[in-house]
This record gives structure tokens, C-alpha cells and sequence, in this order.
């Protein structure tokens, strides 16, 4: 039988784990060895690392595709992959990698530096012919890159406008990804659903709301993977996906709501944790409505209870947060910021001063996504302490996907304010992106909520071409001044990630990338 059709069937069996938990106390489904089943966040939005921006979709491409570079195993620091090693110029204007001999794409298609050289002209010129084969919504992370060049068959020279500090990071996120140019060429704007990579596994299929099955690549250039295959299964419902892992249904599950480890302290599982940086916040529409009042947008730190959501809502599990830089990049991190403090009286006092006591908001919530920590329960939370000062707020809940096709082309015209979660890697990131003036959404960023202030442009502009990391430091931290007290967010929470496995499990590592790597892991 082959590997494809024992996952479907295996998938069938242990979807019935549920139904026999409740049906007859103790029942408990086992999974094929060999084949690990992850209990998923949500469906994915597509299986191309052009298309996606949620951590949920990463945590299946960065098992089927490598990039030039990765992050060491349980660090951030980068090192070689599909390049063996790379030179920069003094004026770190110039990249040339040396790529690995020897590897082919999932379809049998040779990799080579004409196939690094399509990938990013896809992403980055509009005149490519598969440019429209993507909505690339991260293309920002290679902005700076002029030209990319096949010096020769292993060999390709990036050329960059300015020194761009996080060009190496950047290539080892999902963004940087090498997908086959054969296969987009076959599949164009499906390509999203029948991917081919270099990675670890292959793609086997995707049934919608239902699994996306990856099978080992036995010919993989770092060594074939211990498991026959990796089945993901979306699973929204939090507490669903943790009925279904303690009947059995699935190995492994990410994301696992704080109420819920108590149920897994036995010897049946192990609970993972890893710090990483991420940065649980909301977004405020500084454009229109209220919260175009900086002072509302204080009062709105002031009113919610972060102390109290991170205690009681997510137990313990998480930090509050003070800015927009997480403490996980400790060496840009401004520890001399203190979080707003709980202080409903000075939350009402700023609304009197601002008239805009009463003020309605409409606040969008997901159901489940990417680092949302629990987000109903979060939301209902910061629901109620908002009302308590004087706001009127109104919940819209979407599910994942549906939520950031809302959120991210901006809150314009639709919402006061909307959950979100980032986990990046490099400080550059997050601010970069959804915090300038021209990473407003019709420009092609996620300042969903439309904050500019020219200062924090020109503060992370600077910082993004610093070649010194002290310089780079200093930056970030005077912008993390200016954006605490401009207030576009609420500053909610640094979490701390989690999953369980079960005992059948072995060899598996929480990343601080927030990354699923899962070749080394062992399914007995």
C-alpha cells in the first residue's frame, strides 16, 4: 500500500478518536506509526511561501522547502542550506552565494542559480511572467534587492540598493523559500496547490477543511527524514483539538490554550515551551473614528487589565507587553519601557478630555490563528474593561483566514480596532511593516491601522541599512519610545509557545522561529 493511501486511510480511523472518547470512557485511537498527525490552527491559505503570511501556513512549507540559508536549530543565527557558503562586499551591497551541487526540486527539475534568480524576479518584477501567480504580500522583506544574477550554474549574486542589515534573516524565512520554476510554470496560479520544493518532504495532497499530507523524501539532501509522512489537520476549535489529543486522534498539538495543559501533565504526553519573539496586540484605526485621538488610543492601554488577562486568561503563559519589539531580541529590546499600567480612572480622564466618552467600536476577533492566545476569551476580556471606562464595543468574530482578509487591507471603513500576533525574526520586522507611513495596505504593508508619525520612518529606515548592531540598537530603541507613547496598538502580551506531544513521539524541538521542523522527528 502506498504511503499516500495509508495516511487517507489512517486519517479516516483516527478522525473517529473523538466520537470513541465520548462514547466509551478510556477508548483511545492510535495513529499508524511512522505517520505523525498535527493538529493545525486552521486550513492553510495556500502552499506557496509567495502567498502566505500566517505562521500556521509556514509550519507546513518550511518542511517541504528549504531556502539559501536557515536558522540553526533552536536559534535565530543563520546558516547554510541550499548555499553552501557566501561572500558580502565591503560596502554590503553585494551578496554571492554558492549554491549546494547536486539537488533537484520535488518534479525531478534541477536546482541551480537560474532557479534562485526566478524565484526572487517573480516576486519582485511586475513584468515576470508568473508574477501574477502570487500576491507576494511579503515582498517587502527583499525591497532593497536591485538585481539578481546567475554568475554561473552554482553560483548567483544578489545586488542591493543600500546595506540592508536583515538580508540574511530574511532569506531564511518562509519568504525566501525556493520553489521549482518547472512546476509554476506548469501549474501557474495553482501552483499554491500542487507545490514542489527541495525540502525534507514532498507534497502528497490537500483535502480541503480536511488534511494536507507530505510524504518523505527519501532522496533529500541532508539526509531522508525518520517519518514516512506528516498529515496536518485543521483544527479551529481549540478545545476540539484538545478533545481530539487526549483521545488520540492526532500526535501532535500547537498551540495549546492555557486552561487546557493541565491535561496533559501524565506520562501519556510531553509539553514543549519555547520563548520566541512575538508580540500579542491590538490594532487601533488611528485614520478615523475614535482612536484617530492619540489620547484615546492611551486611554484604551490604560483601560484593559494586561496583567489580569495574562494571569487569569492565559495562566501564566505569557508576559505583558510594553512595546512593539519583544524582549526575545534582547540586544534591541528597550528594557527601560514600562508597560502601561492598569489605570481605569486616567483611561476615563483622557476620554472627558478627548469627548469621547460613550464612544462606540466595532472590534473584529478571530476564532483561532497564529499566536492569538486564546483569542474569544481575550477579546471578551478587553471587551468588558473597555465598556467599564466608557466605551461601547461591539465583537465581530471571523474565522482565521476570513479574519485577515478583513484586517489586513486595512480597517478603514470597517472596524475601530482588531486582534493580531506577530512572530518575527529579525526587530526590523514588525515595525517595518506595520508601523510605517508606506507600509500602509494600499501600498502593500500591514499598517492596517494607519499610524504615521515621520520620526519612526526615518528611526527604522536608518536602522534597516546600520551596519553596526549597537547603531542598529539604538534606533530601534528610541522608536520604541515614540510608538509606546503614540499608542497605535494596545500592547498586550509576549507569549510563550507551546504544543504537546504524545508518548509515541521522540526527537521533537519547539523552535524560537515558531517554524514545525519535523525531519528528525521520530513517530513510534
Amino acid at each position: 500500500m502506498s504511503v499516500l493511501n495509508f495516511t487517507r486511510r489512517s486519517v479516516l480511523a483516527t478522525g473517529t478518536a473523538l466520537a470513541m472518547a465520548l462514547g466509551a470512557p478510556g477508548a483511545i485511537a492510535q495513529t499508524p506509526p511512522g505517520v505523525l498527525i498535527v493538529g493545525q490552527i486552521a486550513e492553510p491559505k495556500a502552499l506557496d511561501p509567495a502567498a502566505v503570511t500566517a505562521v500556521n501556513d509556514f509550519r507546513i512549507l518550511m518542511n517541504m522547502y528549504d531556502g539559501l540559508v536557515r536558522y540553526r536549530d533552536g536559534t535565530l543565527e543563520v546558516e547554510p542550506a541550499l548555499a553552501t557558503d557566501w561572500t558580502i562586499s565591503d560596502d554590503g551591497t553585494e551578496y554571492t552565494f554558492t549554491l549546494r551541487e547536486g539537488v533537484s526540486f520535488h518534479d525531478g527539475s534541477p536546482f541551480n542559480a537560474e532557479a534562485v534568480v526566478f524565484n526572487f524576479e517573480r516576486m519582485l518584477n511586475e513584468d515576470h511572467p508568473y508574477h501574477d501567480t502570487g500576491p507576494f504580500p511579503l515582498a517587502f522583506f527583499f525591497s532593497a534587492v536591485e538585481t539578481v544574477e546567475a554568475v554561473d550554474d552554482l553560483t548567483v549574486k544578489f545586488t542591493l540598493n543600500a546595506p540592508y542589515a536583515p538580508f540574511l534573516s530574511n532569506l531564511a524565512y518562509p519568504t525566501g523559500l525556493i520553489v521549482s520554476p518547472a512546476a509554476v510554470e506548469q501549474h501557474g496560479g495553482d501552483f499554491g496547490r500542487n507545490p514542489s520544493g527541495t525540502g525534507p518532504f514532498t507534497f502528497g495532497e490537500w483535502r480541503s477543511n480536511e488534511a494536507v499530507v507530505v510524504e518523505r523524501n527519501a532522496d533529500y539532501w541532508d539526509g531522508a527524514p525518520e517519518l514516512e509522512a506528516v498529515v496536518f489537520r485543521p483544527i479551529t476549535d481549540a478545545n476540539t483539538r484538545t478533545a481530539e489529543m487526549l483521545a488520540g486522534g492526532i500526535d501532535l498539538m500547537v498551540e495549546v490554550p492555557p486552561v487546557a495543559l493541565s491535561e496533559f501533565q501524565d506520562d501519556a504526553y510531553t509539553v514543549h515551551e519555547q520563548a520566541g519573539p512575538h508580540v500579542w496586540f491590538l490594532i487601533l484605526n488611528a485614520k478615523e473614528g475614535p482612536f484617530a485621538d492619540k489620547r484615546v488610543r492611551q486611554a484604551a492601554n490604560y483601560a484593559v487589565n494586561k496583567s489580569a488577562l495574562v494571569d487569569d486568561v492565559l495562566e501564566g503563559t505569557a508576559e505583558v507587553a510594553a512595546g512593539p519589539t519583544p524582549p526575545a531580541f534582547a540586544w534591541a529590546h528597550n528594557e527601560e519601557l514600562e508597560p502601561y499600567p492598569y489605570d481605569p480612572d486616567r483611561a476615563r480622564e483622557l476620554l472627558a478630555e478627548a469627548g469621547a466618552e460613550g464612544a462606540e467600536l466595532t472590534f473584529y476577533v478571530t476564532e483561532g490563528g497564529s499566536g492569538m492566545l486564546d483569542p474569544v476569551a481575550m477579546g471578551t476580556a478587553i471587551q468588558a474593561d473597555l465598556e467599564a471606562v466608557g466605551f461601547d464595543v461591539a465583537i465581530e468574530t471571523y474565522e482565521w483566514n476570513t479574519f485577515l482578509g478583513e484586517v489586513n487591507p486595512g480597517l478603514e471603513g470597517k472596524a475601530d480596532m482588531a486582534e493580531m500576533a506577530w512572530m518575527t525574526n529579525d526587530p526590523d520586522t514588525l515595525p517595518f511593516l506595520t508601523l510605517r507611513t508606506e507600509a500602509f495596505p494600499d501600498q502593500g504593508g500591514f499598517n492596517s491601522g494607519y499610524y504615521s508619525n515621520p520620526e519612526v520612518d526615518r528611526l527604522l529606515e536608518e536602522a534597516r541599512v546600520a551596519t553596526d548592531q549597537d547603531e542598529r540598537a539604538r534606533l530601534y530603541k528610541e522608536m520604541q519610545v515614540i510608538v509606546q507613547e503614540d499608542a497605535p496598538w494596545v500592547f498586550v502580551a509576549n507569549w510563550k509557545q507551546n504544543a504537546v506531544t504524545s508518548d509515541t513521539v521522540e526527537n521533537f524541538e519547539l523552535q524560537p522561529s515558531f517554524f514545525l521542523l519535523l525531519d528528525d522527528v521520530v513517530k513510534n
